[in-house]
């Protein structure tokens, strides 16, 4: 039996000692031009190719800590009876798929984790059945592999995310359930859908939360997280934690690729930070504003310059680096598009983004991060251990078309403090 891990993230740098993945599978490839849009993609994935590239980034970061994967921790679960029944139950009854109750019950786990991911095929046997344009009646969950979003460690608790999109919701059933139910895990789960009374408007997804240090966090407002989410967080962490203020970053609405707060802005050490410069440093018709707590109620609310500004008045004054560079503004925004400025640490200074964002690299390169392609590392070639400050590069050419980057696929569970 492997030890039990209590979940503490209090930073977005400290290091890191245990980190749930889930590595793209046929979910992504049941994808058509068709339903691409309805599945929150502007493009179709070549699995093989996504799966090679996703490849460096677990394998790098199995190095470094302890790699949990989504699938096979759901797996254990559904091995538990009465887990089963009660997760299946809650999928049909959120997807309004009963029909297809009893056809799930009698999977064994292994094969009921798999179709939960990759999606359950429509059995055509009617004619209504057969002259549906659909061909699941559980859709497949394209997005999973960006494990970000549907639930997000804070302090000691799991924030069970309630996704903008219904098609994603599973996603967010399912690692409650993990969270829940796993022997690994020792937390407790906070999640909207158990509370009664709330706006039907409240959303909140991972990629918009940001743990800066004990009492603050620094959280995207947009299309993915509303303000009714943001109330919400407040609420249930301000008044069972350490946590003192919540730092707001409006988000504009289009393009796509500014969906979460993680792509224009992610810590990188304990004194710099990767931004996009258009949004988050010039000025701009996207507001910032601090939000002061006691005890989850807000006692006060302004409005500040930037993000920099209020985290350097709590005390964490970081040196931005840019997203695309310093010069030319289509460079920046070409790589923003394909999450150049979406890294993760970690540990301080130990960062992971894509290689394709050749102007995003070296910012970090100027900035004293050694540049270790994740190839070379898995071959032997490099010793990362021999590296204080780094950032491995994974090839990006196929995951990027998702719409996301290194923090977007990793979901950390516990990391070490940093002072």
């Amino acid at each position: 039996m492997e030890n039990k891990i209590a979940i503490d993230i209090r930073s977005e740098i400290g290091k890191l000692e245990g980190v749930i993945l889930h590595t793209p599978g046929a979910e992504v490839e049941n994808m058509t031009p068709t339903n691409a849009q309805r599945a929150l993609y502007s493009d179709i994935l070549n699995l093989k190719v996504a799966q090679r590239e996703y490849a460096q980034l677990s394998g790098t970061l199995g190095m470094l800590t302890k790699v949990y994967q989504v699938k096979d921790l759901l797996t254990d679960i559904l091995k538990i009876d009465k887990v089963k029944k009660a997760l299946v139950r809650e999928v049909c009854n959120n997807e309004n798929a009963f029909n297809q109750l009893e056809r799930l019950l009698s999977l064994d786990a292994h094969e009921l984790s798999r179709v939960l991911i990759e999606g359950v095929p429509l059995l055509k046997d009617t004619l209504t059945k057969y002259l549906s344009p659909f061909d699941y009646a559980l859709d497949p969950l394209h997005n999973f592999f960006f494990t970000r979003d549907a639930s997000s460690a804070a302090f000691d608790s799991v924030l069970i995310n309630k996704m903008a999109n219904q098609i994603r919701a599973r996603e967010s059933i399912i690692m409650e359930a993990i969270f829940d139910y796993h022997p690994y895990f020792i937390t407790q789960t906070i999640n909207p859908d158990k509370f009664r009374g709330l706006s039907s408007k409240l959303t909140m997804e991972g990629g918009d939360i940001q743990i800066a240090s004990d009492d603050t966090l620094v959280i995207g407002l947009g299309t993915r997280t509303t303000s009714q989410g943001i109330d919400f967080i407040a609420e249930q962490l301000g008044k069972n934690s350490s946590l003192k203020q919540i730092i707001v970053q409006e988000l504009p609405a289009h393009p796509e690729s500014f969906i979460h707060l993680d792509m224009v802005f992610t810590f990188l050490d304990a004194d710099k930070c990767m931004v996009y410069e258009p949004l988050i440093l010039k000025e701009n018709s996207y507001h910032t504003y601090k939000i002061e707590l006691e005890k989850g109620k807000a006692k006060k609310i302004t409005e500040e310059k930037n993000i920099l500004t209020a985290l350097k008045k709590q005390g964490i004054d970081l040196k931005p680096l840019y997203c695309g560079g310093r010069t030319n503004p289509t460079i920046q925004a070409r790589e923003q598009w394909h999450s150049g400025a979406n890294f993760f640490a970690a540990a301080p200074g130990q960062v992971f983004g894509y290689a394709r964002n050749i102007y995003t690299i070296e910012e970090l390169d100027k900035a004293g991060f050694a540049v270790l392609e994740a190839n070379k590392i898995l071959k032997g070639e490099i010793d990362i251990n021999q590296y204080n400050k780094f950032v491995v590069t994974i090839e990006g050419s196929e995951l990027a078309r998702g719409g996301g980057g290194c923090r977007c696929m990793t979901m950390p569970i516990r990391r070490q403090s940093i002072k």
